[in-house]
């Protein structure tokens, strides 16, 4: 049996811990393996060290939206081996994010708020999100936590903050991922109610489903496990783990992947670099 936790976020992303504390946090949980899924980059993948205590598998999750039926949808993938090819799909997105972010400081600066932008940590060194925002906002003291009623009123909710940006094709990502010799998998449909567009994604190549995910109900998962037999879907889990940057996070391991998944995601890695 592989223990393994198949969704997770670092530093490189919107992550608070970095790879190597991902991977000791790991072990300590008693995993064989775990995938560091960070927001629409692979660069990570080339930042795992070496002598880690556990196999640590590089992947990354995509953040599409289908306008067209008005759903967030979220895909991972794994054992990519054209990395380029997947970087030039999402990379405009991580400018779009960090644009979005020196849009929002900059509304936060004129209501008032004082922001240093070279205080503020970077994704990966370069990119901001709005979690680092409110974690500097959170230090000097203008917001009282990172995830309460600040967030929701000023971030969300029609709040001075509350713009997004344009997201990638749910069924393009599904393609450039298989194209590049990548498996893809839906990550939470629990979360984003999005399992209409299931059969869609699979006839765009889409591999598997996200069974074991802290926002997907019992309801949820018997849903999955029926369209996964339908499908011919492999299934797997993870902790969805931010640390500091998630509202009531969870410990790495808290979610582990169903066995067929694991034996799918691990056996696909190969490809790319890993610890062990």
């Amino acid at each position: 049996m592989i223990r393994a936790d198949l969704h997770m976020h670092s530093r490189v992303s919107d992550g608070s811990y970095t790879i190597e504390e991902l991977a000791r946090e790991a072990a300590a949980a008693g995993l064989d393996a775990i995938a560091v899924t960070d927001h629409d980059t692979l660069e990570g993948a080339g930042q795992i060290p070496e002598g880690l205590p556990v196999r640590v598998l590089p992947g990354i999750e995509i953040s599409c939206f289908d306008y067209a039926a008005n759903l967030r949808v979220h895909v991972l993938g794994y054992g990519v081996q054209d990395r380029a090819a997947v970087e030039r799909f999402v990379h405009p997105l991580l400018l779009a994010r960090h644009e979005n972010s020196l849009r929002q400081i900059e509304t936060l600066r004129r209501n008032g708020f004082s922001i240093d932008e070279g205080a503020l940590h970077r994704a990966n060194g370069r990119y901001i999100y709005k979690q680092h925002i409110m974690e500097h906002l959170v230090k000097t003291g203008q917001a009282p936590d990172m995830f309460g009623g600040f967030y929701r009123s000023v971030f969300k909710n029609g709040g001075i903050c509350d713009f997004d940006i344009q997201y990638l094709n749910p069924y393009e990502a599904v393609r450039v991922l298989r194209a590049a010799g990548g498996l893809a998998v839906l990550a939470h449909p629990g979360q984003q109610q999005n399992f209409a567009l299931i059969p869609a994604l699979v006839r765009a190549g889409l591999c598997g489903l996200e069974r074991n995910h802290p926002a997907n109900s019992a309801r949820d998962r018997a849903l999955i496990d029926r369209i996964a037999g339908e499908q011919g879907l492999f299934l797997t889990g993870g902790s969805d783990f931010h640390g500091l940057y998630e509202k009531n996070p969870l410990g790495v391991g808290a979610c582990l992947s169903e066995q067929s998944g694991a034996e799918r995601v691990t056996g696909a890695a190969g490809a790319g670099r890993e610890s062990a």
